[in-house]
């Protein structure tokens, strides 16, 4: 078995990022913006500022770099293309989608249609991300 070619899985993991965070200044800083307000005054705190906001685009790449790195560490066993990429998007969408938004939903925080919309954006978000970051990915 080769060895993970580091430096692309960085640059296939900025790719993923880049896509990552448009989709969620789409879905969260345009489409949701006044739900996210809303929420944040429930439970009384201040609107987001710039400070969550990088935080949450720095997340967004690790989140980029996670899939490709994980894309790169199931290609020997499942093979190059797009159906391994879809794996490692499935991994991630569970753990960092899927379980990261309904604990909040589950403690009355987030409203159900809010958390259903952003597993569902999530789906097709790492989807997409995880295609385009393998697709820089080469082995050693």
């Amino acid at each position: 078995m080769s060895k993970i070619n580091l430096g692309r899985v960085i640059l296939g993991g900025i790719v993923a990022g880049i896509i990552i965070n448009f989709i969620e200044y789409v879905l969260n800083g345009i489409y949701l913006a006044d739900q996210w307000t809303a929420i944040m005054s429930s439970i009384h705190r201040p609107p987001l500022g710039m400070h969550e906001i990088v935080a949450f685009n720095v997340f967004g790449f690790v989140q980029g770099f996670a899939v490709v790195w994980t894309y790169a560490a199931i290609r020997p066993r499942f093979g190059a293309g797009h159906r391994t990429a879809i794996t490692a998007a499935m991994l991630t969408w569970v753990t960092a989608y899927v379980l990261a938004d309904s604990m909040p939903m589950i403690m009355g925080v987030f409203p159900v249609p809010l958390t259903l919309t952003l597993i569902g954006v999530g789906l097709v978000e790492i989807i997409v991300a995880s295609i385009a970051g393998a697709y820089f990915y080469k082995e050693v």
